[in-house]
């Protein structure tokens, strides 16, 4: 009884230092949010010294339990836990938490801060990467553990709350796991029943429990500041094999505080320094200094941490023998964690090319299947649409409950949840994952891709449908503005090739596109493949624009189109230089690749002494400015579609050979 005592005074030492941790962090910024860390630390604190994995030395190691704070606004709890388990984030650190250059940002920033598993901030997707974080253990943990050798076996814990269930995207996300069975996930809620406007009875009374279990979930209700419930729950959905658990934890928001404990005043806003005093107060802590930490404290987590260490070098130990027995282990587990694309590949997908017309999406798909084969990582699928996106992988079968051996994931028609779920399997490793969509239906998926790019994840968007030329679906199908916008998001890649021998040097720009994810722009129609004999190679993609045919001399007019555009703007530019009008024509897949390139080869492309510039596209016009100029001509669209075959659209709407010549003799006179 004695030691059971002087162990639980410690543990409660530990919990008060994780909240004064995070409520002088809060205090010192004079911005943050105190009520979660108080509220949660009892919970976080039992999880982190008794259950979770992890090596603050190599916070990478494949096999550690990942720790999500979806809850995101709480990351000074975050912050305060790596700092206590030795971590590379001093106290210094801590207390410069949301200022300029610090590693303590606002919300956790995956790459910023070590420790950090994902950048959370918007709702729900955190609860969704964990999603795709299973998923990828589940897909090694098929491919690695042989013989009785556990190389990857372990959890993905999250830490949630009612902001994050009220998102439609944990329910997406939850319906997935659910299906496919994910036991190795284990979410906490943090069930304080307040949220920035007041109690969640004004707007959330559901009953959660039910809906999870509706989902396949296993649920356990626990008082989050009982730290024997805590640890039975905890080693019971680590028991439980069939589904993945969701632990509601009743707790109090800002825990201590006399004023304010239970109220939204401490969810999102200081303490101000007299509640700090009085909560300090009240749960028995210095009032000075501030970022106190106890002596106690650090031995508890130094302890944990030399235990830890332990279980780290028996897998170190185990894996390397492994590696040294099987060189067909050795080998799988390098081609998937380096992700090497092979030499001559481009090559390998242009010989996948046996027809004159094709459209891009088709030839995407073929190409795939090359990939597939010498990229064992490419692992993806599509929201309930692979038989339009062409985005399957044959031979090879789905993920299901049963079995994760294949490359192919049935989303459902689940796009929000697809996108973080992909950036989950990104940042899991050794996956390049995939997915696909009708373009116009990326809208769904706008959030993930933001965040994909934040945190610079190779993940691979496959957009097709992608202009008003997939025809008689109408304007509700038919994307206007979305190439345009997607332009708008800092480093993602959106690539629109013109035929399938652009697809192909698509499909190798973003394989090697490491640092963020790349969108495809891929067509319904059939595209007329440009004879590459006569016509520039399309290894000029790498480079976002190339001259695709020029004339003899300088160009009085330079044309440049994206995608099916570029096939009849090649038509008008013949017609010009037959009529003696010295054109260029520019094939300009991609925006943020050209602008890569040095000034010389931009001005070589587009150069300033030429004014007389067109671009053309089946979208919103107003990206082009920047290569067309003010006095430029764009011919695109600025309304929504209709309801017609391709053809009929493309007259209508202007996109032929003759309308372009028409519009530059209008404007130019030529």
């Amino acid at each position: 009884m004695e030691i059971s005592a002087i162990r639980k005074e410690k543990t409660e030492l530990a919990v008060n230092t994780l909240k004064m941790l995070s409520a002088d962090a809060v205090e010192k910024a004079q911005s943050g949010h105190p009520g979660l860390p108080m509220g949660f630390s009892d919970i976080a604190f039992v999880l982190w010294m008794q259950f979770l994995k992890f090596n603050p030395k190599d916070p990478n190691w494949p096999n550690r339990d990942r720790f999500i704070l979806s809850a995101g606004h709480g990351s000074m709890l975050l912050y305060s836990l790596l700092h206590l388990f030795e971590y590379d984030l001093s106290l210094d650190e801590i207390k410069q938490f949301r200022q300029l250059n610090s590693k303590t940002p606002g919300h956790p920033e995956y790459g910023h801060t070590p420790g950090v598993e994902v950048t959370t901030g918007p709702l729900g997707q955190g609860f969704a990467n964990g999603v795709g974080m299973a998923i990828a253990e589940r897909l090694f943990a098929e491919r690695f553990n042989q013989n009785g050798n556990k190389i990857i076996d372990h959890t993905i814990y999250g830490v949630v709350s009612d902001g994050d269930l009220m998102e439609g995207i944990s329910s997406e996300a939850a319906s997935i796991a659910g299906h496919l069975g994910l036991s190795n996930i284990i979410y906490i809620y943090d069930n304080n029943h307040i949220t920035i406007e007041g109690n969640t009875s004004l707007a959330f009374t559901e009953d959660v429990a039910k809906r999870f279990e509706a989902y396949s979930w296993k649920v356990f209700k626990i008082d989050g500041h009982n730290h024997n419930e805590i640890a039975e729950a905890i080693q019971a959905a680590q028991n439980e094999k069939e589904k993945p658990s969701l632990i509601i934890a009743t707790t109090h928001i800002g825990k201590g505080s006399p004023n304010k404990q239970d109220t939204a005043g401490v969810h999102g806003e200081p303490l101000g320094n007299k509640e700090l005093e009085l909560t300090k107060e009240n749960i028995g802590w210095p009032k000075t200094p501030a970022f106190y930490i106890p002596d106690e404290v650090k031995q508890l987590c130094a302890d944990r941490v030399k235990e830890l260490k332990e279980v780290y070098e028996n897998w170190q130990n185990t894996f390397h023998a492994r590696v040294k027995e099987d060189q067909n282990f050795s080998n799988e587990w390098n081609a998937y964690m380096k992700k090497e694309i092979p030499g001559g590949l481009e090559s390998k997908l242009l010989e996948t090319i046996k027809k004159d017309s094709i459209a891009t999406r088709a030839a995407s798909g073929e190409m795939m299947q090359v990939i597939a084969q010498h990229l064992p990582s490419l692992i993806g699928g599509s929201a309930d649409l692979h038989p339009s996106t062409k985005t399957f992988i044959k031979g090879s079968p789905a993920l299901s409950k049963n079995s994760f051996e294949g490359k192919n994931i049935h989303f459902g028609i689940r796009e929000h949840a697809m996108g973080a779920i992909l950036n989950g399997m990104a940042l899991y490793g050794g996956i390049i994952p995939h997915g696909s969509t009708f373009l116009t239906f990326s809208d769904y998926m706008r959030p993930s891709i933001r965040l994909a790019t934040l945190m610079k994840l190779q993940v691979i968007y496959v957009f097709t449908h992608d202009s008003i030329f997939l025809g008689e679906d109408g304007p509700t199908h038919q994307p206007i503005e979305h190439v345009p916008s997607l332009r708008l998001i800092p480093n993602l890649l959106v690539i629109r090739p013109s035929d399938a021998t652009e697809t192909a040097s698509a499909w190798v720009a973003a394989l090697n596109h490491k640092n963020g994810p790349t969108a495809l722009i891929l067509t319904r129609q059939n595209l007329p493949v440009i004879n590459r004999s006569l016509y520039a190679s399309s290894e000029g993609l790498k480079h976002g624009a190339y001259i695709l045919k020029d004339s003899s001399g300088t160009p009085d007019i330079i044309l440049m189109a994206s995608g099916s555009e570029v096939s009849i703007a090649l038509e008008a530019t013949l017609k010009l230089q037959e009529k003696g009008i010295a054109s260029r024509l520019v094939s300009f897949p991609c925006f943020e690749l050209f602008r890569a390139n040095s000034d010389s080869y931009k001005n070589n492309i587009l150069p300033s002494s030429c004014t007389k510039r067109v671009a053309i596209e089946a979208a919103a016009k107003g990206s082009w400015y920047e290569f067309v100029g003010l006095d430029g001509l764009i011919i695109g669209i600025d309304q929504f579609g209709a309801s017609a075959p391709a053809k009929t659209l493309a007259e209508y709407f202007g996109f032929t050979s003759q309308n372009i010549l028409n519009e530059i003799g209008k404007k130019w006179g030529i």
